[in-house]
């Protein structure tokens, strides 16, 4: 057993790394209207503020910002896990199954926690939100950030914030991959 304790601060802002336990997996862009369901039923259960999001192949990246009085992101997170493995089923590679998944009946498909960082200033969320919008040039999917079809930083060059040659490369760091 695990003495690992998470940093929860009631609404507070925070960034997540998810990723499956294959990661040469492309089930999550594959599968992305299952993700994007299970997103939205749990959103609608449990509502936060999306501060930024990228889906990529095998994992994905969030900014959240959760209501006063409200720190429970892992049940959120547990949610959005559970509805899309549900849906998805067998299709995401079985053989990633350890004995202890299949003893609690767990279909293997995420990595069983994730990575979490509270968010402590402005200029730690702004590093945090680019780090999103930049991760899939970082993996070499594609040239620039606007590139990628499943980033929030699509909404943010139709609101205006920022400029779509914005390309994300100097964006540094391993948050949590």
């Amino acid at each position: 057993m695990s003495n690992y304790k998470r940093f929860k601060i009631a609404g507070a802002t925070y960034y997540f790394t998810v990723a499956l336990a294959n990661r040469s997996s492309a089930l999550l862009v594959d599968q992305i209207g299952t993700l994007r369901e299970a997103y939205s039923a749990t959103f609608a259960e449990h509502p936060l503020e999306c501060d930024a999001m990228v889906v990529l192949p095998d994992h994905l990246h969030a900014v959240w910002t959760l209501p006063v009085g409200d720190s429970d992101y892992s049940e959120r997170w547990r949610k959005i896990k559970s509805r899309f493995s549900r849906a998805v089923g067998r299709i995401a590679h079985p053989t990633f199954r350890s004995y202890s998944k299949v003893k609690k009946r767990e279909r293997g498909i995420w990595q069983r926690r994730f990575w979490e960082h509270t968010i402590r200033s402005e200029a730690d969320y702004r590093v945090h939100v680019e780090y999103c919008w930049g991760n899939p040039v970082k993996h070499g999917l594609v040239a620039r950030a606007a590139d990628w079809p499943y980033s929030s930083i699509h909404r943010e060059i139709r609101a205006g914030r920022v400029d779509a040659s914005w390309v994300g490369a100097d964006v540094d760091g391993d948050f949590g991959e």
